[in-house]
């Protein structure tokens, strides 16, 4: 017996397929920054402050089990991220994506050896903000994505007619 449904359709329960989907995702508009994009961004620009206030501020960071160089490696990372997602980029979101899946995944671990209250709610809240976060980010590196392909097809057309005018 087969999976599909009636003529061919997927049966009933199962998702849309992936040409489906595709198909509905509207490329970003020029200049168009979804919420969850700029927040992004914002996150990962707090971030690259606060680690570099966090690095120049104690004293003896080594003891802490930390480094300047690896402090500013991170600030670095983090603002390239921030630049790149506020410009759009495809790389840059899927990398912060990495970088919060990263952090989800700790934070859930601390939740296991959290000492206080206080603590647990913290990490509880963290997980739940960057599950969110993340959740959001998926729509629009698909969006992303869709402008790029839409452009990459709009080039392949311009070649094509360009090649029959010669």
């Amino acid at each position: 017996m087969s999976a599909a449904g009636p003529q061919g359709q997927p049966p009933s329960g199962r998702g849309r397929s992936e040409e489906e989907a595709r198909a509905d995702l509207a490329p970003l508009g020029e200049g168009e920054r979804p919420p969850a994009l700029i927040a992004a961004a914002v996150v990962s620009g707090l971030l690259a402050v606060a680690v570099t206030v966090g690095a120049l501020s104690i004293h003896d960071l080594s003891r802490h089990g930390g480094s300047l160089p690896g402090a500013v490696f991170l600030a670095v990372v983090f603002l390239l991220l921030a630049g790149g997602m506020y410009r759009c980029r495809y790389w840059a979101v899927l990398g912060f994506e990495a970088l919060l899946t990263f952090q989800i995944i700790v934070t859930s671990l601390a939740v296991v050896v959290a000492s206080t209250i206080l603590a647990a709610v913290l990490c509880v809240l963290a997980i739940g903000l960057g599950g969110w976060l993340f959740w959001k980010l998926v729509r629009v590196m698909g969006r992303i994505q869709a402008g790029e392909r839409s452009q990459r097809e709009n080039a392949v057309q311009r070649r094509g007619r360009d090649a029959n005018v010669r």
